[in-house]
């Protein structure tokens, strides 16, 4: 399908809730891309090079509409002082929680944007495809949320405990990793990003009144730090949060990036209809699994059942061993449904 739309002009478009051309294609790259030019996931973590060669290559043979930062949660957490282990087939390892046993914020380091080693590759990541590909298409920064954080620097359990345990000492520790993803955003706002995402996974295991309570003020001031340095926001959340749908809501991000097993139905009925969903195909059953027709067939069913404004894209990360034509089925151009044509 020709357009006269760029990339980048078609992912704004839809978000300021203007007429486009096609949905916005915009799938999570990371394990895939690194496969797809002949690397591995632990190079694609490790230098910003291969990163930014893997998202070049896939955007101009999958014809999507964002180019990516995102690699693995512990950019920041090496930052604090954790140490990570890279290994050629999988998602970096953290060889211990900095805070593991220590409830002492003075534990941590300061992380800088700027120095600490893998943050400033991520900066130099962001800057590189801002250069050669950001008037093109739209360039997606990303940090980790405040509870996702917290965890990787307490250690999933004691966070979860800590949450009913000792609320005060959470805040302090989220109140700590606000203040550094705001930094960072800031860094790769100013290095050429339009979008920071954000993953915050491990809310998905928390009830609505610990998000409520604990968690929610800390993202609402993050989103808010982002939106005021000119950023769009992209929230994406692993795992089933429809019980924490309506408080979402209230966060005001630019674009949700909801898991394969939220209801995108339900969900927009409960965020409304000017919020940008993007569409949440099952990564593994669906996308890797399925035939290009059935992905396409499901992409469309989804887009005439949620509405506008709405991106093509999976639950979550595109598997590693997803065949291409999956992935091109995935990102097949679908015709963007005026909203008079809507109703």
């Amino acid at each position: 399908m020709n357009s006269s739309m760029s990339s980048k002009e078609r992912y704004m478009a839809v978000i300021r809730g203007e007429e486009c051309d096609i949905l916005p294609r915009v799938p999570i790259l990371m394990a895939f891309a690194a496969k797809y030019i002949g690397s591995n996931y632990g190079a694609f973590a490790a230098d910003h090079r291969v990163l930014v060669e893997a998202n070049a290559r896939c955007v101009q043979d999958f014809g999507f509409d964002q180019v990516s930062a995102i690699s693995d949660p512990y950019r920041e957490t090496t930052g604090f002082g954790g140490e990570v282990e890279f290994v050629p087939h999988g998602v970096p390892r953290l060889l211990a929680p900095p805070l593991q046993g220590v409830k002492d914020l003075n534990a941590l380091k300061s992380p800088d944007p700027h120095v600490s080693p893998r943050m400033l590759d991520r900066v130099r990541g962001v800057r590189t495809l801002a250069s050669r590909l950001g008037r093109q298409y739209s360039v997606l920064g990303w940090v980790e949320g405040p509870a996702a954080e917290a965890a990787d620097l307490r250690g999933v359990t004691e966070f979860l405990i800590d949450l009913i345990d000792d609320p005060e000492f959470c805040d302090q520790l989220m109140t700590r990793c606000v203040e550094v993803a705001a930094d960072f955003a800031l860094a790769q706002l100013e290095a050429g990003a339009d979008t920071i995402g954000i993953g915050d996974a491990i809310v998905s295991q928390v009830s609505p009144d610990i998000y409520s309570s604990q968690i929610f003020p800390h993202e609402k001031r993050l989103i808010d730090k982002i939106h005021a340095a000119g950023g769009l926001v992209r929230l994406h959340i692993c795992g089933d949060i429809t019980h924490l749908l309506p408080m979402i809501k209230e966060l005001g991000v630019d674009i949700l990036d909801l898991d394969w097993p939220v209801d995108l139905v339900y969900a927009r009925k409960v965020v409304g209809p000017n919020q940008v969903i993007v569409a949440n195909l099952n990564p593994v059953d669906e996308v890797q699994h399925g035939a290009p027709e059935s992905i396409q067939r499901r992409l469309g069913e989804l887009y005439q059942a949620v509405g506008n404004p709405f991106m093509a894209g999976a639950g979550c990360e595109i598997p590693v061993n997803t065949p291409p034509e999956n992935l091109k089925a995935l990102c097949q151009p679908v015709p963007y449904v005026s909203n008079a044509e809507a109703h």
